[in-house]
């Protein structure tokens, strides 16, 4: 396997790979929705794009708190799109 996510010289893929799986997993309990739909939402969202930077660090936080980043995230859109249609 070809190394996608390099943090100080040293390969993180797999780890990444694990983190992103126990998101999903999460994500898809918690919504009660399949691993599927769960992870593709997951990709379009923009704390994926920001866990794929790795020198930010994001990636070294716990799942749980990845996915808290994501819920803020869902919340902020959905009252961006709540105040669209309010006025």
């Amino acid at each position: 396997m070809e190394a996608k996510y390099i943090y100080k010289k040293q390969d993180i893929t797999i780890d990444l790979m694990f983190k992103i799986e126990n998101i999903v997993n999460i994500v898809a309990e918690r919504e009660n929705k399949d691993f599927d739909t769960a992870f593709a939402e997951f990709l379009d969202s923009n704390t994926y794009r920001i866990l794929q930077q790795t020198n930010n660090l994001l990636w070294a936080e716990s799942s749980e708190f990845i996915v808290d980043e994501y819920d803020r995230e869902k919340i902020k859109f959905n009252n961006k799109i709540n105040n669209l249609t309010n006025k």
